[in-house]
């Protein structure tokens, strides 16, 4: 019987919280529900307990992509810059969800996390996210990203021209082909190239005749 105990306490907590949630959406003041969302990321990313940090940045996540604003965007381009695998999985799949539904207002936060030029995570996750979108103003925006000079940040984003497809990229990664930078192909691979070895292979790639053509 014990485990039944617990089992039923499992489902109290969902409903608990299915309901704690729906009324944290129903609060009227968006702009008062904003603010506490965006303090709430600032606020977990500081605990040192990271257990409760992780669980906490997980949930505020799904939140954020609920209560759509340019400040929750910025924050949850703030929490993909997380060092938790599992955070920066759940605030892109937010972001991707976000940009499908406003992608205007997602490219304008990029914009403002390129001006930053802060080394980090989310430099080198939102090629990902814009590759996933996949809109046509991605392809500009990636462009962006190829002049950063975190060169992990560069070599997604040269990945991600090559996953959307667009030829128009090749011209910039020309002014990459000389660049002898090197970074590892994957993590934990011993193997690594130069970035103008990928955007060497980027250009071949995107120069390819298509199927169709």
């Amino acid at each position: 019987m014990e485990a039944k105990e617990h089992l039923e306490a499992v489902f109290r907590a969902d409903r608990a919280l299915r309901d704690a949630e729906l009324k944290l959406l129903a609060v009227r003041d968006r702009d008062q529900l904003v603010a506490v969302l965006v303090e709430a990321v600032k606020g977990a990313r500081k605990l040192s307990d990271r257990p409760e940090a992780t669980l906490r940045l997980k949930r505020l996540s799904d939140l954020l992509a609920q209560v759509q604003a340019p400040e929750t965007i910025d924050a949850l381009v703030d929490v993909l810059d997380d060092d938790d695998d599992q955070v920066r999985v759940a605030a892109a799949e937010a972001l991707v969800d976000v940009g499908f539904d406003r992608f205007a207002d997602l490219a304008k936060s990029v914009e403002r996390a390129l001006a930053k030029r802060r080394p980090g995570p989310a430099l080198c996750e939102l090629p990902w996210v814009l590759a996933e979108i996949g809109e046509p103003g991605a392809v500009s925006l990636l462009a962006r990203f190829l002049l950063l000079d975190d060169a992990d940040a560069v070599a997604a984003a040269i990945e991600s021209l090559v996953e959307i497809g667009d030829p128009r990229a090749v011209k910039d990664l020309e002014k990459l082909k000389n660049d002898r930078r090197e970074v590892d192909l994957d993590e934990g691979d011993a193997l690594s190239a130069t970035i103008g070895d990928l955007a060497e292979d980027a250009i071949n790639e995107l120069s390819a005749p298509r199927e169709g053509d």
